[in-house]
């Protein structure tokens, strides 16, 4: 299959469709985002990568991260993180603090704000909020193979100084008793891992072995275990797209997570993974041209799980 045929031929099937949606505008940073930005990357099993367009050009990771905190998390708790955080679709918006009343505080998924901030309170454990950041970006960059990916602390900070609602939750969920640290504490790790840059080049490679069973194909690292990685991979195709995950399953049939940023991270089983960005969203936060490219890709390689 001629991969960078495909990938240039979605390129210019998504060209009537860049600058269209609303780029997020409650950090001065993504609200300054280019709407017109479009990248694309495929990793495969071999190792070999195919990219087009903006597919080099770094971008903060928001709520991919929440993909990989979970990875770790699971590692440390296994299953005793799931006392914490459901597994269920919301089937409301992302941040519904409506939702968090019902349940008491134990959040619907952890592909949601409140399901990460759990996660990040799990992952913290006993140690400084510190240890767990410097795990994360060590993780990412041993599975990207760059050891340049890292945080930008200034955009850690203004996402925290626009953190208001992110405090909400997090103080809504201690009163529950379903955080372990401070709050602050928590939510600088979660900011931190949303302030994450990395490329679409970068993300396909570091989700690789979430296409192969939780082994890196590349390196042979069994980097988590096959239930794990079909565990994450089923809450990434029910919960990874807000209030959009059912449309998403029907338009394009992979497992994936979208960001704010504009980004989506899929996976192929026994195929391969997949990262596209375009800061422009739709009205559930999807990347809109990013999502048509993925349906595009879809029906030039039948990478369909169904």
């Amino acid at each position: 299959m001629d991969y960078q045929a495909i990938l240039d031929q979605v390129v210019a099937d998504v060209s009537a469709y860049r600058g269209q949606g609303t780029v997020a505008s409650y950090i001065p940073s993504l609200a300054r985002a280019d709407p017109h930005k479009f990248g694309i990357a495929v990793a495969l099993e071999d190792g070999a990568a195919f990219v087009a367009g903006d597919a080099d050009e770094t971008f903060s990771i928001q709520s991919l991260s929440y993909v990989f905190t979970l990875n770790l998390a699971l590692q440390q708790l296994k299953s005793a993180l799931w006392n914490h955080v459901g597994r269920e679709p919301s089937g409301a918006p992302v941040s519904s603090i409506v939702q968090l009343e019902i349940e008491r505080g134990r959040p619907r998924n952890p592909m949601t704000s409140p399901g990460a901030i759990v996660v990040c309170d799990q992952l913290i454990g006993r140690r400084p909020a510190a240890e767990a950041a410097d795990e994360l970006i060590g993780f990412l960059r041993e599975r990207a193979g760059d050891q340049g990916i890292g945080i930008d602390e200034g955009l850690a900070m203004s996402e925290s100084q626009a953190g208001a609602f992110n405090r909400s939750l997090a103080h809504f969920i201690a009163a529950f008793g379903n955080l372990r640290n401070p709050v602050e504490d928590v939510l600088g790790l979660y900011y931190r891992h949303c302030s994450i840059a990395m490329s679409c080049r970068q993300l396909a490679r570091a989700a690789l072995y979430l296409a192969f069973d939780g082994t890196d194909p590349v390196s042979g690292d069994a980097v988590t275990t096959q239930s794990r990685s079909r565990r994450i991979n089923a809450l990434m195709l029910t919960c990874g797209h807000y209030d959009n995950s059912g449309d998403f399953a029907f338009r394009v049939g992979l497992p994936g997570k979208s960001s704010v940023a504009g980004a989506i991270l899929a996976v192929a089983p026994g195929r391969g993974s997949v990262c596209v960005w375009s800061p422009g969203l739709n009205a559930a936060g999807t990347s809109l041209v990013g999502a048509i490219a993925l349906e595009r890709l879809v029906e030039a390689t039948g990478w369909s799980v169904f």
